[in-house]
């Protein structure tokens, strides 16, 4: 199977990119890379393994980001990823949370440049699709760029790693908590447009407070790809044009109805096997970000009372709401120019 290229990608988010969030922003975008959310190793190893990596054929490009600081795990959960049918592994460099440091992995591995080698050759010597890595710019009190050049350089060169996904923040592991972490420390694009500059070799992603595809372009400019995180998210539609913009591919866009009217049978099916609806549609909350209506829209698909029947419906009811709220709102606006000008 022919990938694209990982021009434009979706961040692994914890308890946000599941397998339903990532179905519906498959619908949107055709050619963007997806990534799970930070999994564990002990969970593939010793914990429910379908729950954690199941995953719809839709989904591809596809990659997982595992959690964890022992190369002979780590290696086995990249087999078995690759088994599953998985087109990339990534392991998490970054993440600053307490929980994650406590089993000695995440961000505080970046004080252990070659420990990280250790990790990435043993996953590379399992399997044949690419490993790559996902890491900050420094962590604690460390802002110099060598100290990130030679992260790089060291994983690089006792490893086969040639993809660098860089947030460009560094991460904080006292004091700061996951969500202050993604916005006290400042950002650095610089650090990882010199980083591309020096190792030109390498594909050097840029990752931290980017919004808007306007953004990701100018971006492009400097590195080789660009990671989305909370905005893809929160407001999905923005990935409507990526494919046209960042790809050249210029297949419809389609329409936000659409995209509930593509999801219906995946979501029918999940509900039928047992899924309650709301693990589903509280991921499209944010699809009418920006628009009128948009309030009630995530009123709805978040109201208890109306989730409670589990019935799938209720997404197009949400829309019939919507259409007939933007009715309502012209009739009045009609109603106010008559006014105006009988006056």
């Amino acid at each position: 199977m022919s990938l694209p290229p990982r021009k434009i990608s979706i961040a692994p988010m914890l308890d946000w990119t599941d397998r339903f969030y990532r179905y519906f922003a498959r619908q949107i975008t055709r050619h963007t890379w997806l990534y799970t959310e930070m999994v564990n190793t002990g969970a593939i190893l010793h914990g429910q393994r379908e729950r954690f990596l199941k995953f719809d054929a839709c989904e591809h490009p596809l990659a997982i980001q595992l959690g964890g600081s022992e190369p002979a795990a780590l290696a086995s959960c990249a087999r078995i990823a690759e088994e599953w049918g998985y087109d990339e592994v990534n392991l998490n460099v970054g993440c600053p949370s307490e929980r994650v440091q406590s089993g000695s992995f995440g961000a505080c591995l970046m004080a252990e440049p070659l420990h990280v080698a250790d990790c990435m050759k043993a996953m590379q010597d399992q399997v044949s699709i690419p490993v790559t890595i996902k890491h900050r710019i420094g962590i604690d009190d460390v802002e110099s760029y060598d100290y990130l050049r030679q992260f790089v350089e060291t994983v690089a060169r006792h490893s086969d790693t040639r993809v660098f996904i860089v947030h460009a923040r560094n991460a904080i592991l006292k004091g700061l908590s996951p969500k202050q972490n993604r916005e006290i420390p400042p950002l650095k694009y610089h650090y990882v447009y010199q980083l591309k500059q020096e190792f030109p070799e390498l594909e050097i992603h840029i990752n931290g407070g980017i919004t808007s595809l306007e953004q990701a372009q100018a971006h492009l400019q400097h590195v080789d790809g660009v990671m989305i995180g909370r905005e893809a998210y929160h407001n999905p539609y923005c990935l409507a044009e990526v494919d046209r913009l960042i790809y050249g591919d210029d297949h419809p866009v389609p329409s936000r109805e659409a995209i509930i009217h593509a999801i219906m049978g995946f979501v029918e099916s999940e509900v039928a096997s047992g899924v309650p609806l709301k693990h589903i549609a509280r991921h499209i909350l944010g699809l009418y970000q920006g628009l009128p209506g948009a309030r009630h829209w995530r009123r709805m698909l978040s109201d208890a009372t109306l989730l409670k029947p589990n019935d799938p419906q209720l997404l197009f009811k949400a829309i019939e709401d919507l259409h007939q709220r933007a009715s309502q709102r012209a009739d009045h606006a009609s109603v106010a120019v008559s006014d105006s000008v009988s006056a």
